[in-house]
């Protein structure tokens, strides 16, 4: 009884140093991950900053605090009210991007490093807004932004952390302010199409005119260029009539006989009641009743021949010719 006894208090003592080892082991080796950093404490101390990696721990003397993450990190904060210089309140929501740079920092210099970047964010903002008013806050997003970052960059560097970029997401002006933003734009679109509209029926009217203009211009032009031509055309007709005219030679009988043929056309025409006989007339018949009355001996043989016989002159005419 003495021996098993003796037996089962040794197996325990061994299972009992063998957990303790197990469990010395576990609190001694730790294994730092990627892009992560660990403070470790002796005897409630800082002692120093693991890095990525394998690292022995002293048990029960050396204590690892919750790890950091060292990658960029992304927060965005719920909208703040914010009053602009012209005592309007809007609705500012942001997105502040950080990144822990010194573990020992962010884990000693401040409690929450998240807290009181929100905290130092509304501050700075509400600073900043207030300095401006409605039309200067929402225009000016790039100057707003740089100023935070620098004021948020400024104080948070002794705790451990930089301050990359600050954004805002939107800025949201009360909803009378809205619907008189809106009514305003809608009026200046309004407007800018109303002169978009003059402006064009300016230009088609100025057009018109100009293309009334040139078709003018042109269409004189061309009735001058073609009154010249028919000018010319007509002068260089009389030219050839007048030539052959005098080329030919007429004798006075052609003349009058060309006369009594124009004569019929001045009476040509529906209207025309009255038709005065002018003086030449007379002189023309009596040149034809001449030429008509002398007939050549070679005529009046041919005739005879022919078994025709001149015509006797009336009684109580003077010779072979008579006047009319």
């Amino acid at each position: 009884m003495g021996s098993n006894a003796g037996g089962v208090a040794l197996t325990i003592v061994l299972l009992v140093l063998i957990i303790f080892v197990v469990i010395v082991l576990v609190r001694s080796v730790r294994i730092i991950p990627q892009a992560r950093a660990g403070v470790v404490e002796r005897l409630g101390k800082y002692q120093r900053t693991l890095n990525p990696g394998l690292t022995i721990l002293i048990p029960f003397v050396d204590r690892l605090l919750p790890l950091l993450d060292l990658r960029e990190q992304v927060v965005s904060f719920p909208p703040q009210p914010v009053i602009t210089e012209d005592n309007l309140v809007v609705s500012i929501d942001t997105v502040v991007y950080f990144q822990v740079t010194d573990p020992r920092a962010a884990t000693y210099e401040i409690a929450n490093y998240i807290q009181a970047v929100e905290q130092l964010t509304t501050t700075t903002l509400r600073n900043v807004v207030g300095g401006l008013n409605l039309e200067e806050a929402l225009t000016s997003r790039d100057q707003i932004n740089g100023q935070l970052r620098g004021v948020l960059d400024e104080a948070t560097g002794r705790w451990g952390i930089r301050v990359s970029r600050v954004e805002l997401k939107a800025i949201d002006p009360p909803l009378s302010i809205q619907d008189s933003m809106e009514k305003q734009m809608r009026a200046e679109r309004d407007r800018r199409a109303a002169i978009l509209t003059a402006e064009g029926t300016k230009q088609s009217q100025i057009l018109t005119a100009e293309g009334e203009r040139q078709s003018a211009i042109l269409k004189a032009e061309g009735d001058a260029k073609a009154a010249i031509l028919r000018a010319d055309g007509e002068s260089q007709a009389i030219q050839k009539v007048f030539g052959a005219i005098h080329k030919g030679n007429p004798t006075q009988k052609l003349l009058a006989y060309q006369y009594l043929q124009t004569l019929p056309k001045l009476a040509d025409g529906s209207s025309n009641k009255l038709w005065i006989i002018p003086s030449e007339v007379g002189e023309a018949l009596k040149g034809i009743g001449n030429v008509l009355g002398k007939v050549s001996p070679d005529s009046a043989e041919a005739g005879a021949e022919a078994g025709f016989e001149a015509p006797e002159p009336p009684s109580g005419s003077s010779g072979g010719s008579h006047s009319a």
